[in-house]
């Protein structure tokens, strides 16, 4: 973490993008920022595409660094990064004009490296967008906070106490195609076990048996998605899979590493007596 100087008034925006093989839409994340920003800095985890090329026509400043996950791909971006505060943005995301508004209008006053601007998310599928969002943080200082060092859904370390909302939304332009978000999901889910297997969390059935189904209740009622028809039912239903995912594939982790500690014993009895046979280890 970067030392916090009291009362610095530097008030100068970087927005940083992680990008890789889209240049189709970041673009439009690019035009989006440029009424508030003082710079624009992309880091591409290995385009195949004109990602870079468009990137750079842009007047963004481009690094390449080799794909080392989600944070430390943004810690690598913010450490590139001009100014000490930064604003994170992915390349299917659009400031709209009202949050970009909100951005321009606060600037005057960054003044407190301590807080941090939440905005607010809302994603499509299907061709509709969801009624119901999320505020993620997405404006902070780097001399006060860092991303952190997460597999997934990595944010920078703020205390929800430090957080002020931004008006305006952030539209997110998440869904490609079918195929596409199972491949994702599929992503997201295998760091989502690993994720509970580093941290040593014991598998529990009933989190196998209850959180699926508790999800899709909350996503289809709670959250309204049955006001959306056939998109709102198949968001819901893959918000379930996603939950079975996860605690499925901590179980076959967990499962793993429990055959894995029980052999190692057996091993090392297997090797201790080759030692003593033949005076040396077989390797």
């Amino acid at each position: 973490m970067h030392p916090v100087t009291e009362g610095s008034k530097d008030n100068r925006i970087s927005v940083v993008i992680i990008a890789q093989n889209d240049e189709q839409r970041i673009p439009d994340a690019i035009a989006s920022c440029r009424a508030f920003a003082d710079e624009i800095v992309v880091v591409d985890g290995g385009s195949t595409d004109g990602t870079i090329a468009t990137a750079e026509a842009l007047g963004c400043r481009v690094y390449e660094n080799a794909w080392p996950g989600y944070a430390k791909q943004r810690q690598f971006g913010e450490h590139q990064a001009s100014y000490d505060w930064i604003f994170v943005i992915d390349t299917d995301e659009v400031v709209d004009p009202k949050l970009a508004a909100s951005l321009l209008t606060l600037k005057p006053g960054l003044s407190d490296p301590s807080a941090a601007y939440s905005v607010y998310r809302i994603g499509d599928f299907l061709g509709r967008w969801l009624d119901r969002g999320e505020y993620l943080v997405r404006l902070y200082n780097r001399r006060a906070y860092k991303i952190t060092d997460s597999l997934v859904h990595e944010m920078p370390d703020v205390k929800e106490d430090k957080i002020a909302k931004l008006s305006g939304v952030l539209w997110h332009y998440g869904f490609r195609s079918i195929n596409d978000h199972v491949n994702r999901f599929n992503k997201y889910t295998d760091l989502e076990a690993q994720t509970a297997l580093n941290k040593r969390k014991p598998f529990r059935i009933f989190n196998l048996l209850v959180r699926p189904p508790a999800r899709f209740v909350q996503k289809y009622f709670v959250h309204g998605l049955y006001r959306k028809g056939v998109a709102g039912f198949a968001v819901a239903i893959f918000w379930m899979f996603y939950e079975f995912l996860s605690c499925f594939k901590h179980y076959e982790l967990t499962s793993a590493r429990k055959r894995l500690d029980q052999h190692q014993p057996v091993r090392a009895e297997a090797e201790a007596e080759k030692k003593g046979e033949t005076g040396y280890a077989v390797q």
